[in-house]
This record gives structure tokens, sequence and C-alpha cells, in this order.
């Protein structure tokens, strides 16, 4: 439930931010026009006079706009129906991605020094203070070490088998998540794909109903058929590093919960 909550959260901000963004683009060119038409109409009447020589005004440099205005003014332009399949694939993969990234974070532990602290506990305090420390130590490597140590009466074989049986719970619980990233991974080339079979579709319908081929008639279809596909891609691409990234961070913590459990079962067989 804390994750749902988290990632509906995280779905909802990233919405209201892009949708936020493209609107400001819209104001933003409402109100530049009327702007620029004020500022000839004044140069114009005060050069009317006609004996005053007429002076060259020079035209302000225009700004060269950057590839984000330039990719926000692609996605505009392209066809509203798939563009907005494609951005819904990137939002709620980036919001998982994003929940991800925060759950696996907080599920790192400092193993080195969480094996000294049981240790020590065990010599000082007994199997009771070293399930204190796992207690209070956040992270799958804390909660693997206290389920061995509920088995510790029973002998280090049984702690062998407690521990491998709750690892492999915990090893799911980190990759959740990771089918539905890989799956709009997927998705979104075929939304820009099938945006392009549509895109030419209509181009020929053009072509069809004017009788002439023409770049004019052709320009329309072919175009937004370009533009969902370049946009699907580029969802694909950013979706995908993020996927490496946390399937890399999960393959770390696998590694640590490996190394620190033979560790653990050293110090276990060492204070028996």
């Amino acid at each position: 439930m804390k994750n749902l909550i988290a990632f509906l959260t995280i779905a909802g901000m990233l919405v209201f931010s892009i949708s936020t963004s493209i609107a400001q683009d819209f104001s933003a060119e409402d109100i530049d026009e009327p702007a620029d038409t004020t500022v000839v109409d004044t140069n114009a009447v005060a050069a009317t006079p006609a004996a005053t020589p007429m002076t060259t005004i020079e035209e302000e440099p225009v700004e060269a706009k950057g590839f984000h205005q330039i990719l926000k003014e692609k996605f505009i332009e392209g066809d509203a129906m798939f563009m907005s399949f494609v951005l819904l694939a990137l939002i709620f993969g980036l919001a998982i991605c994003i929940e991800r990234i925060i759950y696996l974070n907080l599920s790192t532990t400092n193993t080195r020094k969480l094996l000294n602290k049981v240790e020590n506990a065990i010599e000082t305090g007994g199997i009771d203070a070293a399930k204190d420390v796992c207690k209070n130590t956040s992270g799958p490597v804390a909660s693997i070490f206290f389920q061995g140590l509920t088995r510790y009466e029973d002998g280090l074989a049984e702690v062998e088998k407690s521990i491998v049986s709750y690892g492999s719970v915990l090893m799911g619980r980190l990759e959740s998540g990771l089918s539905w990233i890989s799956l709009f991974i997927a998705i979104a080339p075929m939304l820009g794909f099938m945006g392009t079979v549509i895109g030419m579709i209509s181009a020929f319908d053009n072509i069809e109903a004017v009788g002439d081929i023409s770049p004019a008639i052709v320009a329309s279809g072919i175009k937004m058929a370009l533009l969902t596909t370049v946009f699907g891609l580029i969802v694909a691409i950013i979706l995908q590093i993020f996927y490496n990234y946390i399937v890399s961070k999960v393959d770390g913590l696998v590694n640590a919960m490996e190394d620190s459990t033979i560790s653990f079962i050293d110090i276990l067989a060492k204070n028996k």
C-alpha cells in the first residue's frame, strides 16, 4: 500500500510539472506576438518625417532555441492521441523508476558496520542483544540476520536454511516493479511505430482524395509519423537507462547480502 501511494504521488507530480511547462510555453507565445507588432508600429511612426534621412533599424538577434524548447514544440506538433499515450508511458515509467531508486537507497546498509555491531552484541549480551541490534537497523541485510538469529537455538543448519528462504523473499521485493518498467520500455516504441503507420496511411488518404502527389499534401502525414517514432524511441531510451541503473543497484544489494550472510554464519559458528 505504501508503494502504491508513493507511485501515485510521484506520477501526479510528474503530470503536473509537464502540463505546467507546456501551458507556460503556450502563454509565452501568446504574449510575445502582440509585443513584437507594437514595437514595429512605434518605430514606423517615429520615422515618418520625410526630411530626416532613413535610419536602418537593427533587428535583434533571434535567440537560439534550446533542445528542451525544440523537444516540446515538436511534441505539440505531433498527433495528440499517440503523443499522449507515449507521454503516459514516460510518466508511469519514471514514477516506478523513482520509487524503486528511493526504496533501494533506503535499503542500502553498511554491512561491515552491522556485522561488527552484531558480533559485539553477541559477545556482550548474547543472542537477544544481537536481535535488538538487527531490529533497530533498517535494510534487508539486518532482516536476514534477525531471521537467522531466531533459529539460532535449532542449530547452524537451520539458520542457513532460514537465511536462504528469507533471502529469496527479500530478493523478490527488491526486484518488484522491474517487469513494469520493461513493459513501458517495450510499449513506448510500439506506440511510436503505430503512429508512424497511421501517419503514412493518412498521407496516402490525402493523396487519394486530392489525386496529386505534392509535398504539401504528403508532408503533414509523414511529419506526424516520424515525430511519434522519435518520441517513442526517446522514452524507451530514458527508461532503459533508469532500468539498467536499478538492476545494478539490485545486483549490488544481493551481492552484499550474500557476502554478509557468509560472515554472519562464521560469527555464529565462532560464538557457538
